[in-house]
């Protein structure tokens, strides 16, 4: 697939999917199944109509399911929201089905609908879909009903590619072929908002989630790959196992430009010894963040980050940067009330 298909159309029919029938969601019709990996690994479906929230906040001593979207199994998303789904199940009496998304984007959508009660999102998408802008998917449309709980952590743009590519500059992507993510994903967003601020529009466009993309690195399918996530991506570690891993540094006026395109992107650079990096690779980044809807209540929210908030020493993901003190650094959209209520 070229350069030419008109990426932007893709993000906006993807966008435009996810966030169809905001409006007259469960008028009936059939019963929606949905498969969610539960805390031991294994796979559980159940229905829409066996999904069911409380205003009790957990209390009472009634479970309440809870629905919680995460990102491909390959990145953060994924894995942090199982540990938060430990801490939230041991600390209230809800049950979060943790599931697998294309992340941003798609979350989003979820979010709005109600299929979704909280998601991992980025600030920069979040905002997006709030103010119906940036995004061509949110342009004119925005999601009046998105609320923000906290910030968690850096998110960090990598360009990951392979030592025998001969890729070691951003100028050195023209030409190439590049996946840039599931179509619609916050990856993606990024993606090519970045190479158009740097000056490459010459390229072949593949997208699919981190783990896929490390498998076409490997089988040379590809020539490079954005995947954005905390350090260390699993997907990327995986692949460094076997292949000598190269992240493609943005820096100088590289850095500048990129981060003179959008209003999100901040300093962040990937430590040497990830991936078995000799040297520190100089980036950008955005933050993750969680986030649920109007409709959630207030008392349920609060529960649910209490605690989170109140019991980070018992998660092992990104904990250097989670924390009560920070969890409104960056926070982009309208704070839900019962966020408000614990963070004060």
């Amino acid at each position: 697939m070229t350069r030419k298909l008109d990426r932007r159309q893709f993000i906006a029919a993807t966008g435009a999917a996810g966030l169809a029938g905001l409006a007259g969601c469960s008028g009936g019709g059939g019963e929606e199944t949905t498969t969610t990996t539960t805390e031991s690994g294994g796979e559980e479906t159940t229905t829409a109509d066996e999904e069911t929230t409380t205003e009790s906040g957990g209390n009472g001593g009634t479970e309440s399911r809870l629905s919680w979207h995460a990102g491909g199994t390959g990145g953060t998303y994924y894995p942090l929201s199982n540990e938060f789904k430990s801490v939230v199940e041991s600390q209230t009496d809800f049950t979060l089905q943790v599931q697998s998304t294309g992340a941003s984007v798609e979350n989003v959508g979820s979010l709005a609908r109600g299929d979704a009660d909280f998601a991992l999102i980025q600030n920069d998408v979040a905002y997006f879909a709030r103010n119906g802008e940036g995004i061509e998917a949110f342009q004119g449309s925005p999601v009046e009903n998105l609320r923000g709980v906290a910030t968690l952590y850096p998110e960090t743009i990598h360009i990951v590619t392979l030592a025998d590519t001969g890729i070691e500059t951003p100028s050195d992507l023209s030409g190439a072929t590049i996946n840039t993510g599931d179509l619609g994903s916050g990856t993606q967003v990024n993606a090519t908002q970045i190479l158009e601020a740097l000056g490459i529009s010459d390229y072949s466009e593949q997208n699919t989630g981190f783990s896929q993309a490390s498998d076409q690195l490997k089988n040379g399918d590809i020539d490079a790959a954005f995947v954005v996530g905390g350090w260390p991506v699993g997907a990327i570690e995986e692949l460094a196992a076997t292949e000598d891993v190269r992240i493609v540094p943005i820096e100088g006026d590289n850095r500048t430009a990129v981060k003179d395109a959008a209003p999100f992107y901040a300093d962040d650079e990937v430590p040497s010894g990830t991936y078995g990096l000799e040297n520190p690779a100089p980036t950008v980044s955005v933050q993750a963040m969680i986030a649920t809807n109007a409709e959630q209540p207030e008392a349920t929210v609060e529960a649910v980050t209490d605690a989170i908030f109140d019991n980070v020493d018992q998660l092992t993901i990104k904990t250097e940067f989670i924390s009560k003190e920070s969890a409104q650094d960056g926070m982009s959209i309208e704070l839900h009330p019962g966020a408000q209520a614990y963070f004060g």
